[in-house]
This record gives C-alpha cells, structure tokens and sequence, in this order.
C-alpha cells in the first residue's frame, strides 16, 4: 500500500496540527486531504513556502483562539432544553442529534458547524446531559442538553411563571387600571341604554 507525506495546512482531528508533516494512505491524501485544501504534498518547495508562511500562522491562530475562549466564556451559562415525543421508560420517538443542537445554538446566536459538536451517538432518552462543542483544538465548552417529554414540567412551570408575572403587573398598576375599569363600566350601561 503506497504512502505518501504531507504537509497540513489546517487542523485535522486524529491526524495532526496545521503545519505538521504526517504519513499517510496516498489515496486518502489524492481523494481527501489534497481536493479540500486541508493539506499540500509535502516536497522541499511546499515546506519552505510553509516555513515563510509560519509567522502568519502564527498570529492566525492565536486570533483563532482568542476568538474561540472568548466565545466559550459567552456559553458558559448556555443550556439547551428540547422536548420530544417519548414512550414507555422515557425513551424518545427519533432523537437529539448533533444537528439539532446545532440549529438550537443558532436560534441563541451561535453560528456552530455541527461536525464541531463530539456528540457520539444520538440521545435516544430524556434526562439530563453534557455535550462538548470544539470550538478551537484547545478550546472545548462543556453544554448541559435537558431532553423532556413534551408538554412536560418545564412547559407547564415557564406558563405558570408567565401567569405570574401578568398577574404580578396587573397588581402594580391596579389604582390607575382600577379607575379607568370603573369609568368603563359606569359608562358602559348607559351607551347600551342610549343605543337600544
């Protein structure tokens, strides 16, 4: 089997860093790693053009991370719920996938690639969970994922909670709604009267 090195311009998980020279399977490298971009052969001329190119890699990937640990203090205090269908032992009808998480990272604000999500298997049950986002090789966020049956507690406690605050905000402006709700209803006989 042929192998052939290259030199990886990118990041590539079980593989190696950006600017690594690595062996590899030649059609891995020809099919894969070469079309994409993630990598270039790795020949005298291509890791001298590397070695020149190392300072601005440099400086990019410190941006790089930077910009990842500055979004991870962001979604420290992030939580995820879904609610599905469930059967018997809590088991859920389908499952919450990588994908899913992604979409409800980007209904919140976060622009998250779901290979970016180490999500091994789909969650297949409710309860309570932790799924790690990568969002630079050293930087990986820990988010707590509450999977719930639908219309299950949280549902019916956010509603009495909304129920609350109305009626919390009803109590606070009550002398000035109180006078107008007399003023309406004094009036209210009379226009009925006068229309009949």
């Amino acid at each position: 089997m042929a192998n052939t090195n290259v030199l990886l311009r990118e990041d590539i998980d079980n593989l190696g860093a950006r600017g690594e020279i690595v062996r590899v399977k030649a059609g891995y490298a020809r099919n894969y790693l070469l079309p994409r971009k993630l990598a270039v052969q790795a020949t005298a001329g291509n890791v001298k053009q590397i070695e020149a190119e190392r300072g601005a890699l440099m400086k990019r990937e410190a941006t790089e991370r930077a910009a990842a640990e500055g979004q991870a203090g962001l979604m420290g205090a992030l939580a995820l719920n879904f609610e599905r269908k469930v059967g018997e032992h809590g088991i859920l009808y389908g499952s919450v996938t990588s994908m899913d998480i992604a979409e409800a990272l980007r209904e919140k604000g976060y622009e998250i690639d779901r290979r970016r999500i180490t999500l091994r298997e789909p969650i297949k049950e409710t309860g309570e969970f932790s799924v790690g986002i990568k969002l630079h090789r050293e930087v990986i966020v820990e988010v707590p994922v509450v999977v719930m049956a639908e219309g299950s507690g949280a549902a019916a406690t956010q509603a009495g909670a909304d129920t609350t605050t109305a009626a919390e905000v009803t109590e606070t402006a009550t002398p000035e709604l109180a006078e107008e709700e007399e003023t309406a209803t004094s009036s209210s006989p009379t226009t009925g009267a006068a229309d009949e």
